[in-house]
């Protein structure tokens, strides 16, 4: 828990390469200061902690230990990964491999809705829409498609997604713990905006071939689809929903993607300055 005499203060880039100084409880504008008048103590204990549309930074502003409320995710992303290997040794193959962890997977990202809610309620400072999409996609997927369509899951495209996801959720959650005791190695940081420029396309090409591969298989059987006539005079094709989604991709992923390229430009860029006025 955090001390009572802690306050914690949100620093958002502001133009001019100033920093809208907020408070972390209702965020009310408490000032408005360029970066060369803090502090050297104050530049120090800044933290890049979000990297979504906001950009946070955090500064501590008195002694003490942060919450760490995403550490035990990163635990059971680790949990997910030891599976994994596990799995392989004990097969010597790759293939179905997902069955190993199959419960651990659907658990673990399942719970992570709650993550939409702390969005929702300030708990952590992140976009609720990047956040919401990023969560839901990934649970239609494992409940809509994976876990629906059991003929996909030997398949090794779903392997592709569950390993990008995997590496990607333990780099973030590594990212975040290290940023919120205040000692995030160069090494994390660089990993975070940089490793994602291959999971991201490996785990959305895992996703679409998983869809793509259910796809037969959800028209032959009518899969949660709605056919006329009925007594509510409504229909639905869960084969060309499927489609709609894959097709959703071609928009919303070049931003999402590119969003984390000028992000990774800004924060990396930002790391060198800083090494440089050290």
């Amino acid at each position: 828990m955090r001390r009572e005499n802690e306050s914690i203060i949100l620093l958002i880039p502001h133009r001019g390469g100033n920093y809208r100084r907020e408070n972390n409880q209702g965020r009310q504008n408490i000032q408005t200061a360029e970066t060369s008048g803090l502090s050297n103590k104050a530049k120090h204990n800044i933290d890049l902690i979000q990297d979504g549309a906001g950009g946070y930074y955090r500064e501590r502003k008195s002694g003490g230990d942060y919450p760490v409320p995403r550490w035990r995710w990163r635990l059971r992303w680790l949990v997910i990964a030891v599976g994994l290997v596990r799995a392989y040794l004990a097969k010597g193959s790759y293939h179905s491999l997902y069955y190993s962890i199959e419960k651990p997977l659907k658990f673990f990202q399942t719970g992570a809705l709650l993550e939409i809610l702390h969005c929702a309620v300030g708990i952590v400072p992140s976009s609720v829409v990047l956040t919401s999409f990023q969560v839901m996609s990934r649970v239609f997927l494992i409940w809509a498609v994976t876990h629906s369509v059991k003929e996909v899951q030997s398949e090794d495209s779903v392997l592709l997604f569950v390993i990008a996801w995997t590496i990607t959720e333990i780099i973030r959650y590594s990212f975040y713990t290290f940023s919120l005791l205040n000692h995030l190695p160069y090494l994390i940081k660089w990993a975070r905006y940089t490793l994602f420029i291959v999971l991201y396309p490996m785990g959305v090409s895992g996703e679409l071939l998983t869809i793509y591969a259910a796809l037969p298989f959800v028209r032959q059987s009518g899969l949660y689809s709605i056919s006329l006539p009925n007594k509510y005079n409504f229909s639905f094709d869960y084969y060309a929903f499927l489609i709609l989604i894959m097709i959703s991709y071609i928009p919303i992923f070049p931003q999402l993607y590119f969003h984390m390229i000028h992000q990774r430009r800004k924060v990396l860029s930002h790391t060198d300055e800083h090494k440089k006025f050290e």
